[in-house]
This record gives C-alpha cells, structure tokens and sequence, in this order.
C-alpha cells in the first residue's frame, strides 16, 4: 500500500556514537536511498522556502521537487 507522509526535518537524526563505532545519523528527511540511514539526500532541501509544502517524486529525473497547495486523498 502507497502511502503518503509528510516530513519536516532538513536534516539527520543523530544516533549516540557511544552505541556503534564512529557517528551515525539517521533520515528523517524522508528522502535517502539508504533507509533507514542518512545518505545526505536532505542536502537538496537547502533552498526550499519556509511554509511551502513540496512533493518529491522518485520518477522524476528533471524536477523531482513540485511545490503543492496540500496533500488531496482519495476516498477510501
């Protein structure tokens, strides 16, 4: 099942480097590759603008960010 989420973070989580070997950090951006760990793909949320609401899409090569008015579902 698809399932839209929405996420706020521009940025990773940071798991205590006393747990494991060295830092790790963990997405919450919502837009690694390398779930559930942070790849560095919250980079690309550097120039969004403060209350705009965007949609990335994975299939998309050229504009994978569209701003959006609101997240519309569908009836059920």
């Amino acid at each position: 099942m698809a399932r839209e989420v929405t996420h706020d973070a521009t940025g990773p989580t940071r798991i205590d480097p006393d747990d494991h070997d060295g830092d790790i950090y963990v997405c919450a951006c919502g837009l690694s590759d390398n779930k559930p760990f942070c790849d560095g793909s919250h980079n690309g949320t550097a120039d969004e603008e403060e209350g705009v609401r965007y949609k990335y899409e994975n299939d998309d090569d050229e504009e994978p960010r569209h701003p959006i008015d609101a997240i519309e579902y569908a009836d059920d």
